[in-house]
Protein backbone atom coordinates (compact mmCIF):
# COMPACT_ATOMS: atom_id res chain seq x y z
CA UNK A 1 0.00 0.00 0.00
CA UNK A 2 1.08 3.58 -1.16
CA UNK A 3 1.87 6.27 1.76
CA UNK A 4 -1.09 8.47 2.13
CA UNK A 5 -0.09 11.80 1.29
CA UNK A 6 -3.54 13.58 2.04
CA UNK A 7 -1.77 15.24 5.63
CA UNK A 8 1.35 16.14 6.41
CA UNK A 9 1.18 16.10 10.16
CA UNK A 10 3.66 13.56 9.81
CA UNK A 11 6.20 15.61 8.31
CA UNK A 12 6.15 18.55 10.35
CA UNK A 13 8.54 17.14 13.00
CA UNK A 14 12.10 18.35 13.59
CA UNK A 15 15.37 17.10 11.75
CA UNK A 16 16.94 15.02 12.36
CA UNK A 17 14.16 11.99 12.18
CA UNK A 18 14.60 8.81 13.51
CA UNK A 19 11.04 7.62 12.33
CA UNK A 20 12.10 5.99 8.91
CA UNK A 21 8.47 6.39 7.39
CA UNK A 22 8.30 10.08 8.58
CA UNK A 23 11.76 10.35 6.68
CA UNK A 24 10.92 8.70 3.29
CA UNK A 25 7.93 10.51 3.37
CA UNK A 26 9.77 14.06 3.89
CA UNK A 27 12.01 13.39 0.82
CA UNK A 28 9.36 12.61 -1.45
CA UNK A 29 7.63 15.85 -0.17
CA UNK A 30 11.00 18.07 -0.85
CA UNK A 31 11.49 16.07 -4.40
CA UNK A 32 7.71 16.94 -5.15
CA UNK A 33 8.13 20.62 -3.86
CA UNK A 34 11.22 20.70 -6.32
CA UNK A 35 10.01 19.83 -9.22
CA UNK A 36 6.88 22.34 -9.03
CA UNK A 37 9.56 25.23 -7.75
CA UNK A 38 11.42 24.31 -10.86
CA UNK A 39 8.08 24.59 -13.30
CA UNK A 40 7.21 27.36 -11.78
CA UNK A 41 10.31 29.78 -11.89
CA UNK A 42 9.73 32.02 -14.24
CA UNK A 43 11.04 33.51 -16.87
CA UNK A 44 13.12 30.13 -18.13
CA UNK A 45 14.14 30.00 -22.12
CA UNK A 46 12.51 27.38 -23.87
CA UNK A 47 11.09 25.36 -20.69
CA UNK A 48 7.55 25.33 -18.89
CA UNK A 49 6.77 28.32 -17.03
CA UNK A 50 3.99 30.91 -15.33
CA UNK A 51 4.24 32.13 -18.71
CA UNK A 52 3.30 29.50 -21.37
CA UNK A 53 4.56 25.66 -22.26
CA UNK A 54 8.03 27.01 -23.58
CA UNK A 55 8.73 25.57 -26.86
CA UNK A 56 6.63 21.92 -25.65
CA UNK A 57 3.37 21.39 -27.52
CA UNK A 58 1.80 18.80 -25.36
CA UNK A 59 3.03 19.87 -21.67
CA UNK A 60 1.65 23.17 -19.36
CA UNK A 61 2.18 24.26 -15.69
CA UNK A 62 -0.60 22.13 -14.66
CA UNK A 63 0.26 19.05 -16.37
CA UNK A 64 3.54 19.86 -14.77
CA UNK A 65 2.31 20.27 -11.04
CA UNK A 66 0.03 17.15 -11.74
CA UNK A 67 2.87 14.84 -12.62
CA UNK A 68 4.97 15.97 -9.63
CA UNK A 69 2.42 14.89 -7.18
CA UNK A 70 1.84 11.74 -9.29
CA UNK A 71 5.13 10.43 -9.06
CA UNK A 72 5.97 11.15 -5.40
CA UNK A 73 4.17 8.25 -3.42
CA UNK A 74 6.42 6.30 -5.87
CA UNK A 75 9.69 8.53 -4.84
CA UNK A 76 8.67 7.63 -1.37
CA UNK A 77 8.40 4.05 -2.18
CA UNK A 78 12.01 4.44 -3.43
CA UNK A 79 13.64 6.42 0.40
CA UNK A 80 11.41 3.00 1.44
CA UNK A 81 13.55 0.86 -0.45
CA UNK A 82 16.43 2.45 0.23
CA UNK A 83 16.58 3.17 4.25
CA UNK A 84 18.52 0.67 6.17
CA UNK A 85 20.43 -0.56 2.48
CA UNK A 86 23.18 0.02 0.82
CA UNK A 87 23.73 0.52 -2.89
CA UNK A 88 23.23 -3.15 -4.53
CA UNK A 89 21.85 -4.83 -7.45
CA UNK A 90 19.47 -5.98 -5.53
CA UNK A 91 17.92 -2.42 -4.86
CA UNK A 92 19.02 -1.07 -7.43
CA UNK A 93 16.76 -3.64 -9.47
CA UNK A 94 14.05 -2.64 -6.95
CA UNK A 95 14.71 0.99 -7.24
CA UNK A 96 14.67 0.38 -11.30
CA UNK A 97 10.89 -1.29 -11.32
CA UNK A 98 9.50 1.33 -8.75
CA UNK A 99 11.00 3.59 -11.39
CA UNK A 100 9.12 2.43 -14.34
CA UNK A 101 6.03 2.27 -12.26
CA UNK A 102 6.56 5.71 -11.42
CA UNK A 103 6.78 6.47 -15.58
CA UNK A 104 3.61 4.83 -16.05
CA UNK A 105 1.57 6.52 -13.52
CA UNK A 106 3.55 9.72 -15.18
CA UNK A 107 1.88 9.00 -18.30
CA UNK A 108 -1.53 8.37 -17.17
CA UNK A 109 -1.63 11.34 -15.80
CA UNK A 110 -0.04 13.34 -18.15
CA UNK A 111 -1.94 11.70 -21.44
CA UNK A 112 0.78 10.65 -22.78
CA UNK A 113 3.19 13.16 -22.64
CA UNK A 114 6.59 12.94 -20.90
CA UNK A 115 6.73 15.39 -17.93
CA UNK A 116 9.16 13.67 -15.50
CA UNK A 117 11.01 11.06 -17.00
CA UNK A 118 14.72 12.36 -16.80
CA UNK A 119 13.67 13.40 -13.20
CA UNK A 120 12.16 9.88 -12.33
CA UNK A 121 15.64 8.88 -12.50
CA UNK A 122 17.65 11.45 -11.45
CA UNK A 123 15.72 12.30 -8.29
CA UNK A 124 14.74 8.33 -7.85
CA UNK A 125 18.30 7.80 -7.42
CA UNK A 126 18.68 11.14 -5.12
CA UNK A 127 15.96 10.69 -3.01
CA UNK A 128 16.85 6.55 -2.44
CA UNK A 129 20.69 7.86 -1.68
CA UNK A 130 19.19 10.33 0.96
CA UNK A 131 17.29 7.90 2.43
CA UNK A 132 20.47 6.24 3.50
CA UNK A 133 21.17 8.37 6.21
CA UNK A 134 17.92 8.32 7.97
CA UNK A 135 19.63 9.80 11.47
CA UNK A 136 20.24 13.28 9.86
CA UNK A 137 20.75 14.96 6.59
CA UNK A 138 23.60 14.74 5.21
CA UNK A 139 25.64 16.73 2.74
CA UNK A 140 25.06 16.83 -0.68
CA UNK A 141 28.61 15.82 -2.02
CA UNK A 142 27.66 12.61 0.31
CA UNK A 143 24.46 12.01 -1.46
CA UNK A 144 25.73 12.42 -4.94
CA UNK A 145 28.06 10.05 -4.73
CA UNK A 146 26.09 7.19 -3.12
CA UNK A 147 23.93 8.25 -6.23
CA UNK A 148 26.66 7.15 -8.08
CA UNK A 149 27.40 4.03 -6.58
CA UNK A 150 23.85 3.05 -6.82
CA UNK A 151 23.66 3.83 -10.48
CA UNK A 152 26.85 2.07 -11.02
CA UNK A 153 24.34 -1.22 -11.24
CA UNK A 154 22.67 -2.36 -14.03
CA UNK A 155 19.36 -2.80 -14.51
CA UNK A 156 19.02 -5.78 -15.47
CA UNK A 157 15.76 -6.32 -15.55
CA UNK A 158 15.10 -3.89 -18.70
CA UNK A 159 18.74 -4.36 -20.79
CA UNK A 160 16.55 -3.35 -24.35
CA UNK A 161 15.28 -0.18 -23.22
CA UNK A 162 17.04 2.54 -25.02
CA UNK A 163 16.06 6.26 -24.17
CA UNK A 164 16.53 9.67 -26.11
CA UNK A 165 19.57 10.30 -24.08
CA UNK A 166 21.40 7.18 -24.93
CA UNK A 167 20.53 7.50 -28.73
CA UNK A 168 22.30 11.20 -28.33
CA UNK A 169 25.04 9.92 -26.41
CA UNK A 170 25.57 7.56 -28.71
CA UNK A 171 25.42 10.15 -31.75
CA UNK A 172 26.95 13.01 -29.98
CA UNK A 173 28.86 11.68 -27.26
CA UNK A 174 26.89 13.60 -24.94
CA UNK A 175 26.57 11.69 -21.03
CA UNK A 176 23.32 12.21 -20.67
CA UNK A 177 21.16 11.47 -17.41
CA UNK A 178 23.21 8.20 -16.71
CA UNK A 179 26.27 10.11 -17.19
CA UNK A 180 25.45 12.93 -14.80
CA UNK A 181 24.65 10.31 -12.21
CA UNK A 182 27.99 8.06 -13.26
CA UNK A 183 29.23 11.09 -12.62
CA UNK A 184 28.58 11.72 -9.09
CA UNK A 185 26.41 14.52 -10.27
CA UNK A 186 28.85 17.31 -10.98
CA UNK A 187 26.31 19.84 -12.55
CA UNK A 188 24.71 19.60 -9.05
CA UNK A 189 27.47 19.35 -6.91
CA UNK A 190 29.69 21.19 -8.61
CA UNK A 191 27.92 23.97 -10.59
CA UNK A 192 23.88 24.41 -9.18
CA UNK A 193 24.67 24.01 -5.62
CA UNK A 194 28.23 26.53 -5.50
CA UNK A 195 25.72 29.38 -7.74
CA UNK A 196 23.14 28.57 -5.62
CA UNK A 197 24.94 29.47 -2.53
CA UNK A 198 27.04 32.00 -4.13
CA UNK A 199 23.94 33.99 -5.49
CA UNK A 200 22.14 34.20 -2.15
CA UNK A 201 25.38 35.44 -0.03
CA UNK A 202 25.46 38.42 -2.66
CA UNK A 203 22.11 39.38 -1.68
CA UNK A 204 20.05 38.45 -4.78
CA UNK A 205 16.39 37.47 -4.24
CA UNK A 206 15.25 33.49 -4.62
CA UNK A 207 14.14 33.85 -7.72
CA UNK A 208 17.30 35.51 -9.46
CA UNK A 209 19.21 33.06 -7.18
CA UNK A 210 17.42 30.66 -8.78
CA UNK A 211 17.13 31.45 -12.30
CA UNK A 212 20.99 32.18 -12.39
CA UNK A 213 21.57 28.91 -11.07
CA UNK A 214 19.70 27.30 -14.11
CA UNK A 215 21.88 29.86 -16.55
CA UNK A 216 25.17 28.44 -15.02
CA UNK A 217 23.65 24.74 -15.73
CA UNK A 218 22.75 25.59 -19.14
CA UNK A 219 26.01 27.44 -19.89
CA UNK A 220 28.00 24.18 -18.84
CA UNK A 221 25.79 20.83 -19.74
CA UNK A 222 25.40 18.97 -23.27
CA UNK A 223 21.98 19.06 -22.45
CA UNK A 224 20.61 15.84 -24.13
CA UNK A 225 17.35 17.22 -24.73
CA UNK A 226 18.48 19.69 -26.75
CA UNK A 227 20.67 17.69 -28.77
CA UNK A 228 17.88 15.41 -29.72
CA UNK A 229 15.52 18.02 -30.83
CA UNK A 230 17.86 20.56 -32.02
CA UNK A 231 21.44 18.82 -32.89
CA UNK A 232 24.79 20.62 -32.06
CA UNK A 233 23.36 23.66 -33.02
CA UNK A 234 20.53 24.12 -30.85
CA UNK A 235 22.99 23.09 -27.68
CA UNK A 236 25.49 25.83 -28.61
CA UNK A 237 22.59 28.72 -28.90
CA UNK A 238 21.75 27.70 -25.76
CA UNK A 239 25.06 27.43 -24.12
CA UNK A 240 26.45 30.44 -25.26
CA UNK A 241 22.77 32.32 -24.55
CA UNK A 242 23.16 31.36 -21.02
CA UNK A 243 26.43 32.40 -20.86
CA UNK A 244 25.91 36.27 -22.24
CA UNK A 245 23.48 36.24 -19.07
CA UNK A 246 26.23 35.43 -16.96
CA UNK A 247 28.42 38.24 -18.60
CA UNK A 248 25.86 40.32 -18.04
CA UNK A 249 25.85 39.74 -14.43
CA UNK A 250 22.98 37.54 -14.62
CA UNK A 251 19.23 37.89 -14.45
CA UNK A 252 19.02 40.31 -12.17
CA UNK A 253 20.27 43.06 -14.25
CA UNK A 254 18.30 44.70 -17.14
CA UNK A 255 21.00 43.89 -19.38
CA UNK A 256 20.90 40.64 -18.22
CA UNK A 257 17.15 39.86 -18.66
CA UNK A 258 16.91 41.22 -21.95
CA UNK A 259 19.28 38.63 -23.08
CA UNK A 260 17.37 36.23 -20.67
CA UNK A 261 14.36 36.95 -23.07
CA UNK A 262 16.27 36.83 -26.47
CA UNK A 263 17.70 33.65 -25.69
CA UNK A 264 14.04 32.37 -24.76
CA UNK A 265 13.16 33.73 -27.79
CA UNK A 266 15.64 32.10 -29.93
CA UNK A 267 15.07 28.47 -28.67
CA UNK A 268 11.54 28.82 -29.14
CA UNK A 269 12.02 29.80 -32.77
CA UNK A 270 14.40 26.39 -32.64
CA UNK A 271 11.74 24.63 -31.27
CA UNK A 272 13.88 23.24 -28.24
CA UNK A 273 13.69 22.52 -24.49
CA UNK A 274 17.27 22.01 -22.46
CA UNK A 275 14.54 19.91 -19.94
CA UNK A 276 18.17 18.28 -18.63
CA UNK A 277 18.50 21.56 -16.84
CA UNK A 278 15.21 21.87 -15.67
CA UNK A 279 15.86 18.63 -14.35
CA UNK A 280 18.95 19.18 -12.39
CA UNK A 281 17.57 22.59 -11.24
CA UNK A 282 14.81 20.81 -9.68
CA UNK A 283 17.73 18.35 -8.29
CA UNK A 284 19.84 21.22 -6.82
CA UNK A 285 17.18 22.69 -5.10
CA UNK A 286 16.05 18.90 -3.14
CA UNK A 287 19.74 18.46 -2.19
CA UNK A 288 20.14 22.08 -1.18
CA UNK A 289 17.23 21.72 1.11
CA UNK A 290 18.24 18.58 2.57
CA UNK A 291 21.78 19.59 3.09
CA UNK A 292 20.18 22.88 4.81
CA UNK A 293 17.63 20.84 7.13
CA UNK A 294 14.85 22.56 5.21
CA UNK A 295 10.65 21.70 6.04
CA UNK A 296 10.56 22.83 2.49
CA UNK A 297 11.51 23.90 -1.04
CA UNK A 298 9.29 27.08 -1.51
CA UNK A 299 7.61 28.34 -4.03
CA UNK A 300 8.76 30.68 -6.68
CA UNK A 301 7.96 33.60 -5.11
CA UNK A 302 8.62 35.95 -8.69
CA UNK A 303 5.27 37.79 -7.67
CA UNK A 304 4.65 38.69 -11.77
CA UNK A 305 1.13 39.02 -12.54
CA UNK A 306 1.08 37.61 -16.12
CA UNK A 307 3.18 34.38 -15.37
CA UNK A 308 0.00 32.24 -14.94
CA UNK A 309 -0.95 31.73 -18.07
CA UNK A 310 0.03 28.20 -18.04
CA UNK A 311 -2.28 27.23 -16.11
Amino acid sequence: MRTDFSSSAALKTLWPLSNPQAWAMRLARLAREALIAEAELSPKPGLVDRRSAGAHKDLSLAIMRRSALVIEPYLCEMALISIGSYPSQRMRERLAATGRDAERAMLAATGGSNSHKGAIWILGLLVSAAAMHVEGAPKASEIATLAKEISSFADLAAPRLVSHGDLVAKRYGGAGARGEALGGFPHVVDIGLPVLGAKRARGATEHVARLDTLLSIMASLDDTCLLYRGGQGALLTAKAGAAAVERAGGSGTEIGRQKLFHLDQRLLELGVSPGGCGDLLAATLFLDAVERRQNEVQADQSGSEDQDGAD
